[in-house]
């Protein structure tokens, strides 16, 4: 009977130390993961907060086209792009939300079509970290007179029917 005891009470301490240790694996892990996910932030962050930089380099180097500024500017983003940083594709594209914000519509043939890119947008990881500024297309007011017109035909077709 003594001996089952010790049995039982062997095995209950067993099931402890494992329960432990896998308690133990688990939190090291969860450690981790937290760790990377902290580090993954602060270069967000960090980058997030060079990009309005980058952004008055590019202006400058639009007025004044100087060589050394393109050489700085080019290293600036092989930087960036090492960590993950890569511009939102914007112009000629069709509108999506998620990338992109709108700023101003203009009529045009394309409806929802970006037509201006007046701010870039960058994507961290595949995240967006800015959405691009943007002017979109939206359907001329002739077409959407012409849609009135077409519906009131239609009204019209139907009341004599």
């Amino acid at each position: 009977m003594a001996k089952k005891k010790k049995d039982d009470n062997l095995i209950n301490l067993e099931d402890q130390l494992k329960r432990a240790l896998a308690d133990y694996q688990n939190l090291e892990r969860r450690v981790e993961e937290e760790k990377k996910l902290l580090s993954v932030l602060y270069t967000a962050i960090v980058v997030e907060k060079f990009l309005p930089v980058l952004d008055n380099l590019e202006a400058a180097q639009s007025h004044i086209k100087d060589e050394g500024l393109a050489m700085v500017i080019t290293q600036f983003k092989d930087v960036l792009a090492k960590e993950g940083v890569e511009e939102v594709t914007a112009e000629g594209q069709n509108f999506d939300p998620k990338l992109h914000e709108a700023i101003e519509a203009v009529e045009g043939e394309d409806e929802g079509k970006v037509v201006k890119v007046l701010s870039k947008g960058y994507k961290i990881n595949g995240k967006v970290l800015r959405p691009a500024k943007v002017v979109v297309t939206k359907a001329s007011s002739t077409k959407s007179e012409n849609t009135m017109e077409e519906l009131q035909d239609i009204k019209e077709v139907g009341a004599d029917a």
